[in-house]
């Protein structure tokens, strides 16, 4: 079991200078957010230092990451209920949140910080999305539309509209997707109170 623990924690330092390095921050940038000095940072993605939880937790939040992410640890549980993220090569974060065949799929994004000028890869596909922002600022291109979304603000739309999801210059951002086949649509249903 030792052995186990040790490769775990031993490839916790290449995998931490991965996430600075993919997110373009720099070890002075992290450590204004992190509170850890800037040496400390860099024994640990060094493989120099163990980390520890008081230094995982900051690091975490800073990243938008799960402390599993960062560890990689073990999957536990059953499978078909605790679903794994997926890390994409620009740093985005994709947490499945269901996982059947057919029918609405549901999805939690997580954004790296983006560049306010940066020019849309617009896509389309068969289906319909729908968006609700977490936290951030998110913005989202459909077809000649060019709009900012806020935490608590949705967005549903044919997918195939030309469309891209990024986050702003402001942070990362934080959104959930529903995403079903052509023709099923999210309804929205509000209850006022009389």
């Amino acid at each position: 079991m030792s052995e186990a623990i040790d490769r775990t924690l031993n490839a916790v330092g290449p995998r931490l200078k991965q996430l600075r390095l993919r997110r373009e921050i720099t070890l002075a940038d992290l450590s204004e957010v992190t509170g850890i000095s800037v040496s400390t940072l860099s024994r640990l993605e060094a493989g120099l230092r163990r980390p520890t939880l008081e230094q995982l937790l900051p690091l975490a939040s800073a990243y938008g990451a799960t402390l599993d992410e960062l560890v990689d640890a073990p999957p536990t549980g059953d499978p078909r209920i605790n679903l794994r993220p997926i890390t994409c090569t620009d740093g985005t974060t994709v947490l499945p949140l269901t996982r059947r065949a057919g029918g609405i799929q549901a999805y939690k994004f997580i954004l790296p910080t983006g560049k306010d000028d940066q020019e849309p890869d617009l896509r389309t596909h068969e289906g319909f999305d729908w968006a609700y922002v977490l936290n951030g600022r998110l913005r989202v291109v459909l077809g000649e539309h060019d709009m900012i979304l806020n935490p608590g603000e949705a967005v549903e739309f044919d997918t195939r509209t030309p469309h891209w999801f990024g986050a702003t210059s402001a942070g990362p951002a934080e959104y959930l997707s529903l995403v079903g086949k052509q023709g099923e649509r999210a309804h929205i249903r509000a209850t006022t109170s009389d």
